[in-house]
């Protein structure tokens, strides 16, 4: 009978560890609509991999990231981007790597990453950064003056900005915990999207005449991602 016991016991232990540890793949991509047919199927949650038998060290080598984005747009940031796109062989990996150049007074603006935590370091100048959390937490802002050195992490899924506030560039650079973070800038995301939100919905959500938000929506939202 305590033989029975303890094999009950281990067997309640290993669904119990087993159940702890299934979980649904973290979505790599917008979303993925299943499908019955395989003849039918366009894209995976990631990317086909390569016969291992073919695979290269440039497969996980990219170049570049010495040089400066052009920052001469009106938000005055670029974004330059290492992920599964070009480096091949993050793909499964779950990380990434942006290297983002401001020009005096320039921004990256509110945006989120759907799919991932950001952390971020200064290389040269200063920088205001900042995100806020969700209604669960009261919509708090958290705001950080960096500089040369300094590191600042943005959670996943909430919306974080970094400007600069100093009369020269700042140049920075952030790991992001996914082969795919995604990006959806804010202002860009509702006021430019395809095809254009309904302006009365608009109005009422922000409080503004539907005139204003008619002419935010004919703006061309610039968006350094």
């Amino acid at each position: 009978m305590k033989s029975v016991n303890i094999l009950l016991t281990l067997s309640v232990l290993a669904l119990a560890t087993f159940i702890a540890s299934a979980y649904d793949p973290s979505p790599l991509q917008d979303f993925c609509v299943a499908i019955d047919d395989p003849n039918k199927t366009l894209f995976v949650n990631g990317k086909f991999c390569k016969d291992p038998k073919h695979v290269k060290a440039e497969d996980f080598f990219t170049y570049g990231l010495n040089n400066p984005g052009d920052t001469n747009i009106p938000i005055g940031s670029n974004v330059t981007t290492v992920n599964v796109e070009q480096i091949a062989g993050l793909n499964t990996l779950g990380v990434s790597l942006v290297r983002i150049d401001y020009a005096p007074y320039g921004q990256n603006p509110p945006h989120t990453h759907p799919r991932a935590t950001e952390i971020l370091v200064v290389l040269e100048g200063t920088l205001y950064v900042g995100f806020v959390t969700s209604n669960q937490d009261g919509n708090r802002l958290f705001t950080k003056v960096l500089n040369k050195g300094d590191v600042f992490v943005f959670p996943i899924g909430l919306i974080h900005f970094q400007f600069n506030p100093g009369h020269y560039p700042a140049i920075a650079f952030a790991g992001l915990g996914s082969q795919n973070p995604g990006v959806i800038p804010i202002a860009k995301s509702i006021f430019g999207s395809n095809p254009a939100i309904n302006p009365e919905i608009l109005a009422k959500a922000f409080q503004l005449d539907q005139k204003v938000v008619e002419q935010l929506q004919k703006k061309f939202w610039d968006d350094p991602n």
